[in-house]
């Protein structure tokens, strides 16, 4: 049985998406920088494979190895995600790439290094699926993290261009765009007791999302019952853009 990449697998919105979709009975192979995520995918009876998702030689690796051991792939989860607080005066072009070539160029490389993959399943009668993470600041903006929000938005509109592409192929490709999540990526944010209580007020629910709610959705759309929906994205973020309409 073929299965699914996740990539930033070890923590956050990637290890809760493969839990859902290991729960739904698909095999993955989680990808991430973080050297812990080989015990974190034995803990799962998971694939793992420590990979820079910034390295194209890196990525085409870890490809081959995450083939092996699924027997194929007919699936991406790309959750991997980087974000550095500096807004235009303060970036450079080293530490604007870091963030673009991890949340977005990533998604595009490894969806190319997977298309043969993918090309093999469908063959075999599996039609392949992808899911990258977005984020409401690719929707609405953020002036403090320029980066982050130009890299989200490229993501959605990577999204629609590749399933016009792949759809006569029988690939779907949607987006998922989280509001504030409690991950890692936030815990910095987040043991500021102000900014905590203004993440929580934006949102008409009332609380953070939790990265399981983030999961949930990506295992929705990697799996059959999203069989017609393709090149476009499920905000889940507790109403917080449902204010900037």
């Amino acid at each position: 049985m073929s299965g699914v990449v996740v990539t930033g697998g070890a923590s956050g919105i990637g290890l809760a998406s493969a839990k859902a979709l290991i729960a739904d009975g698909r095999a993955v192979s989680l990808f991430d920088i973080s050297p812990q995520v080989v015990a974190v995918a034995d803990s799962l009876g998971a694939h793992g494979v420590v990979v820079d998702v910034s390295d194209t030689d890196s990525m085409a690796a870890a490809v081959e190895q995450a083939a092996v051991a699924m027997d194929g792939i007919d699936g991406l989860v790309h959750a991997a995600g980087r974000v550095l607080p500096e807004p235009v005066g303060m970036f450079t072009v080293e530490s604007w790439d870091a963030v673009v070539d991890v949340n977005l160029r990533a998604q595009a490389l490894l969806s190319q290094l997977l298309l043969p993959h993918f090309e093999k399943a469908l063959a075999a009668g599996t039609a392949p699926a992808i899911v990258g993470i977005s984020s409401i600041e690719g929707l609405v903006g953020n002036p403090f993290i320029p980066a982050y929000c130009a890299s989200k938005a490229g993501l959605l509109g990577l999204t629609r261009s590749m399933a016009g592409q792949l759809g006569p192929l029988g690939i779907r490709v949607n987006a998922v765009c989280p509001g504030f999540i409690e991950t890692p990526m936030l815990a910095d944010a987040l043991a500021v007791p102000e900014v905590k209580s203004a993440f929580v007020a934006a949102a008409p629910l009332g609380r953070l999302g939790q990265p399981e709610e983030i999961g949930a959705a990506v295992a929705f759309l990697m799996s059959p019952k999203a069989s017609f929906i393709t090149g476009t994205q499920i905000v889940v973020d507790g109403g917080v853009t449902s204010r900037h309409a």
